[in-house]
């Protein structure tokens, strides 16, 4: 009967050690999905960031554009304006 006392406390303390290991590696796993979450957020993050930048960039571009069609349009009419006068002079 002692043998089967000594059989049971090894029984437990192995189950113990397994529910232990179970325990550690369940939480690993939930580390590491939420390590991944975090990247997964970092990245997405980052490329919203990115997109903005790009839009912003265009947006500059596009101001850029028109500032230099309105000059040429103004040096268009003062040429226009000179011509104007020498002919009516």
């Amino acid at each position: 009967m002692c043998n089967t006392g000594l059989e049971n406390a090894a029984s437990v303390h192995q189950f113990s050690e397994k529910d232990k290991n179970y325990f550690a590696y369940q939480a690993r796993q939930n580390y590491l999905r939420q390590q991944m979450s975090v990247y997964g957020e970092l990245d997405a993050t980052k490329l919203r960031e990115q997109q903005a930048l790009a839009r912003e960039q265009q947006v500059v571009a596009e101001r850029d554009a028109l500032a230099l069609r309105e000059q040429q349009a103004l040096e268009e009419i003062e040429k226009l304006k000179a011509l104007l006068a020498a002919k009516n002079s």
